[in-house]
């Protein structure tokens, strides 16, 4: 049955090589003609896939879109080829994508807790500045009809600067992305970057205040949550800095949920803001992808996550399509509970 065209947005969340998934999600929202994009809020992965989707889709409509992102993620699995994080033997042999058990990974992972990323000269520079100027038009996305909101932490100030369309650039898109523990501070106009997951993973406000459109589709990344405590150090780290990159974001969405409530108390017409309507994409395989898999970049690692990001956007669109221009299908008021 046809339905009646619905104007969203999207909200992406990073996550290094585990944004493969995010793009199998937007690749099978694509598909859906009765989706109308408006715009994208994103960070580091969810950035980059943002700013070429948005580049693509202003090149080739849909069909361009999804080029583009498949092109982007080749690029980025050609360009790690010779990459030093690889998987062990074994771990190929019994199907596990972790890189727990590469030395490369090992030592990476001990000299980031000691030595700062300004000890150790840069050789050849960030190998996705080169992917991101083959991947984006950065004019057309300038000047195209989706609106992109890219998040980066300022580091003198601590705050988020969110980068709109016309100011889009690679380097933009690498502060998104910027580990500090791995990578230099990226400079823009005399001001130094970290990743965007700190200050908003994705920031929501611009969704809100700038656009038009009342209904929100956010994919994570992250878990929000594990079962168990961690106990080995190692798990014990990579739980932190989940709960640290989700943690805007959960915030936002408790304010956008109280914001409601006030304004709104039963439920009648309140401001536009205040009828804002939430949708999320479960991500349920990340459960089981380990903090090491994200700088995992086989072509075969890329593919999985694109499948089931596809698999869950299905999911979603099966269970709470009917909701999309119509009711939040995501409980906000659950999130306010006990606060």
């Amino acid at each position: 049955m046809k339905r009646d065209r619905v104007l969203v947005d999207l909200a992406l969340q990073g996550g290094g090589a585990h944004g493969a998934f995010t793009w199998g999600v937007v690749d099978r929202l694509l598909e859906e003609e009765w989706l109308e994009f408006e715009g994208i809020s994103g960070t580091s992965a969810g950035a980059m896939n943002a700013a070429v989707m948005a580049s693509g889709y202003a090149l080739g409509g849909r069909a361009g879109a999804r080029q583009a992102m498949e092109d982007f993620w080749r690029r980025t699995s050609r360009a790690a080829t010779f990459s030093p994080f690889q998987r062990g033997p074994l771990d190929v042999m019994l199907g596990r994508w972790t890189l727990d058990n590469s030395p490369s990974f090992l030592l990476m992972d001990l000299m980031a807790r000691v030595v700062s990323p300004y000890d150790i000269p840069a050789i050849g520079g960030n190998p996705l500045e080169r992917v991101l100027a083959e991947s984006v038009d950065f004019g057309a996305l300038a000047n195209g009809p989706v609106k992109v909101f890219v998040t980066a932490t300022n580091v003198r100030t601590g705050r988020a600067r969110i980068f709109r369309n016309a100011d889009i650039s690679a380097q933009a898109l690498l502060a998104s992305a910027c580990l500090p523990q791995l990578f230099p501070a990226v400079e823009i106009d005399g001001e130094p970057y970290w990743d965007g997951g700190f200050a908003g993973n994705p920031t929501l406000v611009p969704l809100i205040t700038e656009l038009v459109s009342d209904d929100t589709i956010l994919v994570p990344i992250n878990p929000i949550e594990r079962p168990g405590t961690p106990r080995a150090a190692r798990d014990i780290l990579d739980r932190v800095n989940e709960i640290s990159f989700n943690a805007v974001a959960l915030k936002e969405l408790k304010m956008l949920a109280l914001l409601r409530r006030v304004a709104d108390p039963k439920g009648g017409e309140g401001p536009r803001w205040a009828n804002m309507r939430m949708h999320m994409v479960r991500n349920e395989v990340m459960v089981d992808l380990g903090y090491s898999s994200k700088l995992n970049a086989e072509w075969a690692f890329l593919r999985m996550l694109r499948d089931e990001g596809r698999k869950a956007a299905e999911a979603f669109l099966a269970k709470d399509g009917d909701a999309i221009g119509k009711r939040s299908s995501l409980d906000l008021d659950a999130l306010i509970e006990g606060v």
